[in-house]
Protein backbone atom coordinates (compact mmCIF):
# COMPACT_ATOMS: atom_id res chain seq x y z
CA UNK A 1 0.00 0.00 0.00
CA UNK A 2 1.50 2.97 -0.74
CA UNK A 3 1.68 5.96 2.01
CA UNK A 4 -0.43 8.19 1.15
CA UNK A 5 -3.27 5.49 0.83
CA UNK A 6 -2.28 3.70 4.11
CA UNK A 7 -2.64 7.64 5.83
CA UNK A 8 -5.93 8.22 4.17
CA UNK A 9 -7.79 4.30 3.95
CA UNK A 10 -6.34 2.88 7.27
CA UNK A 11 -4.92 5.62 9.74
CA UNK A 12 -7.67 7.93 9.39
CA UNK A 13 -10.73 5.97 8.12
CA UNK A 14 -10.19 2.75 10.46
CA UNK A 15 -8.69 5.21 13.77
CA UNK A 16 -9.99 8.36 13.49
CA UNK A 17 -6.95 9.26 15.52
CA UNK A 18 -6.50 12.76 17.21
CA UNK A 19 -2.86 12.57 17.55
CA UNK A 20 -0.16 10.04 15.59
CA UNK A 21 2.89 9.49 17.63
CA UNK A 22 6.18 8.23 14.90
CA UNK A 23 9.43 8.20 15.72
CA UNK A 24 11.85 9.65 14.35
CA UNK A 25 13.77 7.58 11.73
CA UNK A 26 10.08 5.52 11.10
CA UNK A 27 9.04 5.14 7.25
CA UNK A 28 6.30 3.24 6.24
CA UNK A 29 4.65 2.43 2.86
CA UNK A 30 5.52 1.25 -0.33
CA UNK A 31 9.09 1.90 -0.99
CA UNK A 32 9.20 2.91 2.61
CA UNK A 33 8.30 6.99 1.51
CA UNK A 34 6.31 7.90 4.02
CA UNK A 35 7.58 9.62 7.20
CA UNK A 36 6.90 12.29 9.93
CA UNK A 37 6.96 15.23 7.01
CA UNK A 38 4.34 13.13 5.05
CA UNK A 39 2.37 12.77 8.11
CA UNK A 40 2.67 16.49 9.49
CA UNK A 41 1.30 17.51 6.14
CA UNK A 42 -1.72 15.12 6.18
CA UNK A 43 -2.12 15.87 9.21
CA UNK A 44 -3.30 19.41 8.93
CA UNK A 45 -5.92 18.55 5.72
CA UNK A 46 -6.76 15.55 7.87
CA UNK A 47 -7.23 16.90 11.18
CA UNK A 48 -4.78 15.04 13.71
CA UNK A 49 -1.49 15.58 15.44
CA UNK A 50 1.81 14.96 14.40
CA UNK A 51 4.26 14.43 17.42
CA UNK A 52 8.28 12.97 17.09
CA UNK A 53 9.96 10.66 19.11
CA UNK A 54 13.77 12.26 18.41
CA UNK A 55 16.49 10.52 18.90
CA UNK A 56 17.70 9.48 22.63
CA UNK A 57 20.77 8.33 23.59
CA UNK A 58 21.24 6.35 27.24
CA UNK A 59 24.50 6.53 28.45
CA UNK A 60 25.83 6.82 24.34
CA UNK A 61 23.90 4.37 23.40
CA UNK A 62 21.08 4.97 20.93
CA UNK A 63 17.71 3.39 22.35
CA UNK A 64 16.95 0.54 20.02
CA UNK A 65 14.90 -1.97 19.38
CA UNK A 66 18.39 -3.88 17.72
CA UNK A 67 20.12 -2.68 20.45
CA UNK A 68 17.60 -4.56 22.88
CA UNK A 69 16.85 -7.76 21.05
CA UNK A 70 21.38 -7.75 20.54
CA UNK A 71 21.51 -7.52 25.03
CA UNK A 72 19.11 -9.41 25.20
CA UNK A 73 20.27 -12.72 23.19
CA UNK A 74 23.99 -11.86 24.86
CA UNK A 75 22.04 -12.29 28.50
CA UNK A 76 22.96 -8.56 29.01
CA UNK A 77 19.88 -7.84 31.16
CA UNK A 78 21.18 -4.99 32.73
CA UNK A 79 21.89 -2.98 29.52
CA UNK A 80 18.28 -4.45 27.86
CA UNK A 81 16.63 -3.49 31.01
CA UNK A 82 17.81 -0.02 31.25
CA UNK A 83 17.14 0.68 26.98
CA UNK A 84 13.80 -0.58 28.08
CA UNK A 85 13.46 1.26 31.29
CA UNK A 86 11.44 -1.76 32.84
CA UNK A 87 12.20 -5.49 33.32
CA UNK A 88 11.79 -7.27 30.23
CA UNK A 89 9.31 -10.11 30.87
CA UNK A 90 7.22 -13.10 28.94
CA UNK A 91 4.40 -15.19 29.87
CA UNK A 92 4.79 -18.86 30.10
CA UNK A 93 2.28 -22.03 30.10
CA UNK A 94 3.50 -24.92 32.68
CA UNK A 95 3.80 -28.07 30.88
CA UNK A 96 5.30 -31.43 31.84
CA UNK A 97 9.01 -32.07 31.81
CA UNK A 98 11.60 -34.61 32.35
CA UNK A 99 11.69 -33.62 36.42
CA UNK A 100 15.22 -33.72 36.55
CA UNK A 101 14.65 -30.89 38.64
CA UNK A 102 13.05 -32.71 41.06
CA UNK A 103 14.82 -35.37 41.45
CA UNK A 104 18.07 -32.96 42.19
CA UNK A 105 16.01 -31.38 44.54
CA UNK A 106 14.87 -28.31 42.74
CA UNK A 107 11.55 -29.01 41.43
CA UNK A 108 11.12 -26.70 38.30
CA UNK A 109 8.30 -25.33 36.23
CA UNK A 110 8.89 -26.43 32.81
CA UNK A 111 7.60 -23.14 30.50
CA UNK A 112 6.20 -23.50 26.62
CA UNK A 113 5.43 -19.61 25.46
CA UNK A 114 3.12 -19.50 23.21
CA UNK A 115 3.97 -16.39 21.37
CA UNK A 116 5.86 -17.27 18.48
CA UNK A 117 7.06 -13.57 18.01
CA UNK A 118 8.15 -13.17 21.45
CA UNK A 119 12.17 -12.86 22.02
CA UNK A 120 13.89 -14.90 24.84
CA UNK A 121 16.76 -14.08 26.14
CA UNK A 122 19.48 -16.00 25.50
CA UNK A 123 20.88 -19.43 26.52
CA UNK A 124 21.97 -19.48 30.77
CA UNK A 125 20.87 -19.06 33.92
CA UNK A 126 18.97 -16.14 35.22
CA UNK A 127 18.09 -14.77 38.40
CA UNK A 128 14.04 -13.95 38.43
CA UNK A 129 10.42 -13.03 39.64
CA UNK A 130 7.64 -15.29 39.17
CA UNK A 131 3.99 -14.10 38.82
CA UNK A 132 1.74 -16.37 39.68
CA UNK A 133 -2.09 -15.87 40.54
CA UNK A 134 -0.94 -12.32 40.89
CA UNK A 135 1.79 -13.22 43.83
CA UNK A 136 5.42 -12.19 42.98
CA UNK A 137 8.01 -14.91 43.68
CA UNK A 138 11.75 -15.00 44.02
CA UNK A 139 13.25 -18.07 41.34
CA UNK A 140 15.77 -18.86 38.83
CA UNK A 141 15.74 -19.58 35.39
CA UNK A 142 17.54 -22.03 32.78
CA UNK A 143 17.15 -21.46 29.15
CA UNK A 144 18.89 -24.18 27.14
CA UNK A 145 19.56 -28.04 26.04
CA UNK A 146 20.17 -29.13 29.81
CA UNK A 147 24.04 -30.56 28.36
CA UNK A 148 24.84 -32.53 31.11
CA UNK A 149 21.96 -35.04 30.66
CA UNK A 150 22.45 -34.64 26.81
CA UNK A 151 18.95 -33.39 25.81
CA UNK A 152 19.24 -32.11 22.31
CA UNK A 153 15.68 -29.98 22.79
CA UNK A 154 15.84 -26.44 24.06
CA UNK A 155 13.69 -25.84 27.47
CA UNK A 156 12.73 -22.93 29.81
CA UNK A 157 12.55 -23.98 33.42
CA UNK A 158 12.04 -22.09 36.44
CA UNK A 159 12.63 -23.18 40.05
CA UNK A 160 10.25 -20.80 42.35
CA UNK A 161 11.86 -20.91 45.30
CA UNK A 162 9.48 -21.16 48.47
CA UNK A 163 6.76 -22.70 46.61
CA UNK A 164 5.23 -25.73 46.27
CA UNK A 165 1.87 -25.54 43.95
CA UNK A 166 0.16 -27.91 41.51
CA UNK A 167 0.53 -25.07 38.66
CA UNK A 168 0.42 -27.14 35.16
CA UNK A 169 -1.61 -25.89 32.64
CA UNK A 170 -1.46 -22.31 33.93
CA UNK A 171 0.04 -19.02 32.88
CA UNK A 172 2.79 -17.39 34.94
CA UNK A 173 4.98 -14.43 34.34
CA UNK A 174 8.93 -14.35 33.75
CA UNK A 175 10.13 -10.84 34.84
CA UNK A 176 14.00 -11.24 33.88
CA UNK A 177 16.55 -9.77 36.80
CA UNK A 178 19.95 -10.67 36.29
CA UNK A 179 22.32 -13.37 34.33
CA UNK A 180 23.79 -15.41 37.16
CA UNK A 181 26.19 -17.72 34.73
CA UNK A 182 26.03 -19.10 31.12
CA UNK A 183 24.94 -23.10 30.63
CA UNK A 184 27.77 -25.11 30.87
CA UNK A 185 28.33 -29.25 31.38
CA UNK A 186 29.18 -31.42 34.25
CA UNK A 187 30.76 -34.12 34.73
CA UNK A 188 28.00 -35.67 36.87
CA UNK A 189 24.69 -34.55 38.83
CA UNK A 190 26.67 -34.48 42.01
CA UNK A 191 28.22 -31.25 40.51
CA UNK A 192 25.31 -29.79 38.74
CA UNK A 193 23.47 -29.97 41.88
CA UNK A 194 26.28 -27.97 43.83
CA UNK A 195 26.35 -25.76 41.29
CA UNK A 196 22.39 -25.41 41.62
CA UNK A 197 23.04 -24.73 45.33
CA UNK A 198 25.33 -21.70 44.64
CA UNK A 199 23.13 -20.33 42.13
CA UNK A 200 20.35 -20.16 44.29
CA UNK A 201 22.81 -18.66 47.25
CA UNK A 202 23.30 -16.15 44.13
CA UNK A 203 19.70 -15.14 42.99
CA UNK A 204 18.76 -14.96 47.20
CA UNK A 205 21.48 -12.03 47.39
CA UNK A 206 20.52 -10.15 44.13
CA UNK A 207 16.95 -10.06 44.50
CA UNK A 208 17.11 -9.36 48.18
Amino acid sequence: MCAESYIRNFLVKKIHPHTIIIGYDHHFGKDRAGNYLMLEEFGKELGFAVKEIPRKLLNEITISSTQIRKALSEGNVRTANALLGYDYFFDGKVIEGNQLGRTLGYPTANLSVEDPEKLLPGNGIYAVQVTSEGILYKGMMSIGFNPTIGDNKLSIEVNILDFDKDIYGSVICIHVKHFLRKEQKFNSLDELKFQIAKDKEETIRLLS
